[in-house]
C-alpha cells in the first residue's frame, strides 16, 4: 500500500512537472509573440510611420506622389528629366507595394501603411532634388521656387480633408472613432492603439492572407496599376472616406466632421481673437472701400475730368465686414440669370424707369428682368452683335475676335450675349447716375468691373484688346486732342477695331455734326482708318468702325506730330495708377515684339504660346514657353484629380471666378469647358504676365490687394488664390485682405487658398473666425491646400466708418 501511495504521491508531481513546464513554455511561446508583435510596431513607430505624427496633423498619404499632386502654381517647372526619374521611382515604388502585398499576418496592416510613407520620402527626395539643381536659374521671388511637378500629376493623387456630407456618413459609420476630438491627442491615440491592437488579433486568429479592409494601395495596384496608387471613385485626387481601412486610422474627413460639432456647439478660442463688425457706411451693403471714400471726395479740387468716379482708397484698409441686404438670396443660376435677377439682392428701380423703353431692365414681382436691349440696341443685343458682324465680317466674332472691351457698358447685355459668339468682354462703367449697372452685370453672371476714363490709365497692359466697343457710352472722345481716346489707342491690339455706335455717327444736328467732324479729325491724325459705317435699320441706328494701323508708315509721315509720339522711356504696359499722357505708342514691328502679329485664332491660342515669349525666359527660370506649357499641364490635372470631384464645390451654382494671382492664366484656362468666366488679377508686385493671358485669349486686370477690388459686394461665386497671401502680408494687414475676400465673395460662395502652411494656418484661424465651413484640408511638408465655403453669417455689432459717410 506505501509503495502504492508513494508511486500515486510520484505521479502527482510528475503531473504537477509536466503542467509547470507546459505553463513555462506556453508562457515562453507568449512573450515570443509579444516581442514579435512589438517588433513590428516599434519600428513603424519610431522611423517609418511615425504614426504620433500623422495622428497629430491628421494626414493620410496617398498616391505615388503626393506632394507632386498639391504642386502650386508659383512653383519651378519639372523638366523632362525629373519626369524621368519620377516615373521610375514611381515603376520602383509600385513594385515595393507588391512585394508588401505578399506578405502575410500580423505586419500586414502596418507594411501598408509603411509604404506611403516610404513613397512620400522617395517623392520628397525627388522634389529637393529638383529644387536643388534648379535654385541658381529662378530670377524670382521665394514662393516662386517651389516644385511644380505638372508632368507627373496624371499619375498621382493627394489625399486631402473635405466636409462631403455624403462621405462623412459613412466615414462615421466606417471607422467608429465618435466625435471626442475635443479630448485631446493622447485620448485619440490610445484609442487608435486599443482599436489597432484588435485588428492585429483578428489577423493573427483567422491567419487571413490580407487583414479586413484591404490596402487601398494594394488593391488599387491590382486592378489599375497605371493609375493612382490610392483609387477614388473619380480621378479627384481625393481618398473616398468609405475606403478607409476598417476603421483603423481616422479619416481627414471625421476630423474636420468633429471640429464642424465642435464649431456648433461653442465659439472656438480662435474666433475670440477677432471681434468683426459691420460696416457702418452711406452706401450700406453696396460699400465699396476705395470708390465711396466721400472724405477724399469732398477734398477734391475739380471733377472736371471724373476725378470723383477713380479711386480714392483710405488710409487704411477697412477690416469691418459688409451687411447683406435684407431679403438677401442666392442668384439664379446661369443662363437662366442673365434674364433675371431677385430684387431684394439689387433693389434698384431708377433704371427701369428711365431705360426700361430702352429693355435695360424691367421690373417685374420680385425680379429684376433684362430682356437684352440697351440704348442702340433695344430690339435686342443679339441682331446688334450680328449686325457688326455684317457690316464688316473681318470681325469674326469668337475667332478673330476674342477679347474685347466695353466701355459703358451699361447692364452689360452686349458682353453678355456675346457669350453665344465665344467672345469674352471686359465691360465696364463707372459708379455713376446709372445706378448699379454694374452690379446687375454681376448678379446676371455677366464679367463686369467699375472704372473710369478719367485722369488715370485703365488697369490693363498695352495692345491687349482685339476689339474696343462703345454704344452710347457717355465719353466725350472728341475733346481735349482725343485725350480718352488716346488711351484706348493704348490698350487696342494693332490692327484692331473700334466700334463706336452713337449719334454723331448718324444724327445731322449741330451738336452731333459738330462731334462727328472732331472726331474725323482726331481719328484721322491718330492714324486709324475709317473702315465701315454700318446702319441697322431695325433698331435706327448706325456703328463707324475704325481700325488701329500695323505699322509705323501713318505715323512718320504725319504733317504735323499731333498728337505726338510717346517717348521710349514711357512703358505702355506701365498701368497701375499712371497718369494719363496725350501721346502715342509706336507700333511693335520686330518679329519677336508683341503686337507685331495677330494672335492664332481662337480656340488656338488658349493652348499655343505666344511667339514672342521664345526670346524670354519664364517666371519659374526656365524658357518661357515651357513655363507656359507645363504651367496649364499642371492647372488642368490639379482641376481634374482635385478641384472638379474632391473638394466639396458644387460647380453648378459656381459662375463667376476669380484668381487672385494669376500667372499665366492656367487656372482660368482649365475652366474652359465649364460654364463659368474668370477674372485674372496679376497682383502690382507679382511679375507682370498679364499680357501673356490676354494673348491666349483671356482676360485680367492689375490690382493691390492692400487695397480694395472694384467691384460690387458679393459678385464673385469662388475665389482662388494661389500663394497669394504669404506675398500679401510682408506689406497689407493680412486680416484686411480677408475682409475684402468676404466682401467681393457671395455667401455660400468658395475660397480655395494654396500657400505655405504657416500662412493657411493663419487663413483658417481668421476664416474660421468668420463662421465659414471648412470644405476641404490638407497639408504635405511646408505646403497647405484649403477650400473654405462663406456663410450667411453677419456680426451684430458696427463700426462707424468716417471715410464713407457722404
Amino acid at each position: 500500500m506505501a509503495i502504492a501511495k508513494n508511486s500515486r504521491v510520484e505521479g502527482r508531481k510528475s503531473l504537477n512537472y509536466y503542467s509547470t513546464v507546459s505553463v513555462v513554455v506556453f508562457v515562453a511561446f507568449c512573450l515570443i509573440g509579444i516581442w514579435i508583435v512589438m517588433s513590428f510596431i516599434a519600428p513603424i513607430q519610431n522611423s517609418e510611420l511615425r504614426v504620433a505624427e500623422t495622428i497629430n496633423e491628421v494626414r493620410n498619404i496617398v498616391g505615388d506622389n503626393a506632394s507632386a499632386q498639391f504642386e502650386n502654381g508659383s512653383a519651378n517647372i519639372v523638366d523632362e528629366s525629373t519626369k524621368a526619374d519620377l516615373e521610375a521611382n514611381k515603376s520602383e515604388s509600385e513594385n515595393h507595394f507588391k512585394n508588401q502585398g505578399e506578405q502575410k499576418g500580423i505586419g500586414e496592416l502596418y507594411d501598408n501603411i509603411a509604404v506611403e510613407n516610404r513613397l512620400e520620402d522617395t517623392t520628397r527626395e525627388s522634389s529637393n532634388e529638383k529644387n536643388g539643381s534648379d535654385k541658381g536659374s529662378s530670377t524670382h521671388d521665394e514662393e516662386l521656387d517651389r516644385n511644380l511637378n505638372s508632368e507627373s500629376v496624371e499619375t498621382e493623387t493627394i489625399v486631402v480633408q473635405t466636409i462631403d456630407e455624403k462621405n462623412l456618413d459613412k466615414s462615421d459609420s466606417n471607422n467608429k472613432l465618435g466625435t471626442e476630438k475635443s479630448t485631446g491627442n493622447n485620448k485619440h491615440q490610445d484609442e487608435i492603439g486599443i482599436e489597432t491592437v484588435e485588428k492585429i488579433k483578428k489577423n493573427m486568429s483567422s491567419k487571413v492572407e490580407q487583414a479586413t479592409g484591404e490596402s487601398i494601395m494594394e488593391s488599387h495596384d491590382s486592378n489599375q496599376t497605371s493609375k493612382e496608387a490610392f483609387n477614388v471613385d473619380t480621378e479627384s485626387g481625393i481618398l473616398n472616406n468609405a475606403t478607409t481601412e476598417n476603421g483603423t486610422w481616422s479619416t481627414q474627413a471625421v476630423e474636420l466632421q468633429h471640429e464642424k460639432e465642435t464649431q456648433k456647439s461653442s465659439i472656438s478660442n480662435d474666433r475670440n481673437k477677432y471681434d468683426w463688425k459691420l460696416c457702418k457706411t452711406t452706401a450700406g451693403p453696396e460699400y465699396i472701400p476705395c470708390l465711396d471714400n466721400w472724405q477724399a471726395i469732398r477734398k477734391l479740387p475739380s471733377i472736371r475730368h471724373y476725378e470723383h468716379w477713380e479711386r480714392h482708397c483710405p488710409d487704411e484698409a477697412p477690416t469691418c465686414l459688409v451687411p447683406l441686404p435684407e431679403g438677401y438670396r442666392i442668384p439664379i443660376k446661369w443662363p437662366r440669370g442673365r434674364e433675371m435677377i431677385w430684387y431684394k439682392n439689387a433693389p434698384h428701380t431708377k433704371l427701369a424707369e428711365v431705360k426700361g423703353h430702352q429693355n435695360w431692365v424691367k421690373v417685374t414681382g420680385e425680379y429684376l428682368s433684362f430682356p437684352g436691349g440697351g440704348t442702340q440696341f433695344k430690339h435686342g443685343a443679339l441682331h446688334y452683335i450680328e449686325f457688326i458682324q455684317k457690316s464688316l465680317p473681318k470681325i469674326a466674332w469668337g475667332k478673330r475676335s476674342r477679347v474685347i472691351l466695353d466701355v459703358g457698358c451699361g447692364v452689360a447685355s452686349f458682353g453678355g450675349y456675346l457669350f453665344e459668339k465665344d467672345v469674352l468682354t471686359m465691360s465696364f462703367a463707372p459708379k455713376d447716375v446709372h445706378e448699379a449697372q454694374v452690379q446687375f452685370a454681376l448678379e446676371r453672371g455677366i464679367p463686369a468691373i467699375l472704372g473710369a476714363m478719367g485722369t488715370k490709365r485703365l488697369p490693363f497692359p498695352g495692345s491687349v484688346f482685339d476689339l474696343v466697343h462703345c454704344a452710347r457710352c457717355r465719353v466725350p472722345w472728341h475733346i481735349e486732342g482725343g485725350r480718352l481716346l488716346l488711351e484706348l489707342n493704348r490698350v487696342l491690339r494693332p490692327g484692331g477695331y473700334f466700334v463706336w455706335s452713337a449719334t454723331p455717327v448718324y444724327q445731322k444736328n449741330p451738336e452731333d455734326s459738330g462731334i462727328w467732324k472732331d472726331m474725323g479729325e482726331i481719328t484721322k491724325s491718330m492714324c486709324w482708318d475709317l473702315v465701315v459705317i454700318g446702319r441697322d435699320k431695325l433698331n435706327g441706328v448706325a456703328a463707324a468702325i475704325y481700325r488701329k494701323p500695323t505699322s509705323n508708315e501713318c505715323y512718320n509721315s504725319r504733317a504735323k506730330n499731333e498728337p505726338p509720339l510717346c517717348s521710349e522711356l514711357d512703358d505702355a504696359n506701365a498701368a497701375w495708377n499712371v497718369s494719363l499722357e496725350p501721346c502715342m505708342h509706336k507700333v511693335p514691328i520686330g518679329a519677336s515684339e508683341r503686337g507685331s502679329l495677330w494672335p492664332v485664332h481662337w480656340p488656338t491660342r488658349l493652348e499655343k504660346p505666344p511667339y514672342w515669349l521664345n526670346s524670354q525666359a519664364g517666371v519659374y527660370g526656365r524658357a518661357a514657353p515651357v513655363d507656359f506649357t507645363s504651367d496649364s499641364r499642371h492647372w488642368k490635372n490639379v482641376l481634374s484629380h482635385s478641384y472638379l470631384d474632391g473638394m466639396g464645390i458644387n460647380w453648378s451654382s459656381v459662375r463667376n471666378v476669380m484668381d487672385m494671382r494669376a500667372v499665366y492664366g492656367g487656372f482660368a484656362a482649365a475652366l474652359k469647358n465649364l460654364k463659368v468666366w474668370v477674372m485674372n488679377v496679376v497682383p502690382i508686385d507679382s511679375p507682370d504676365t498679364l499680357a501673356i493671358i490676354y494673348e491666349r485669349g483671356l482676360f485680367g486686370i492689375y490690382h493691390d490687394w492692400c487695397e480694395s477690388f472694384n467691384t460690387y459686394p458679393r459678385s464673385y461665386d469662388l475665389l482662388h488664390a494661389d500663394y497669394l497671401f504669404s506675398k500679401t502680408k510682408e506689406r497689407c494687414n493680412i486680416v484686411a485682405v480677408i475682409a475684402e475676400a468676404d466682401r467681393i465673395m457671395r455667401p455660400e460662395g468658395y475660397l480655395i487658398v494654396r500657400d505655405n502652411v504657416e500662412s493657411t494656418g493663419e487663413i483658417e484661424s481668421i476664416v474660421e473666425s468668420l463662421h465659414w465651413d471648412i470644405r476641404f484640408k490638407y497639408s504635405n511638408g511646408n505646403e497647405g491646400l484649403l477650400c473654405f465655403q462663406k456663410t450667411f453669417w453677419r456680426p451684430t455689432k458696427t463700426e462707424a466708418i468716417v471715410s464713407a459717410v457722404a
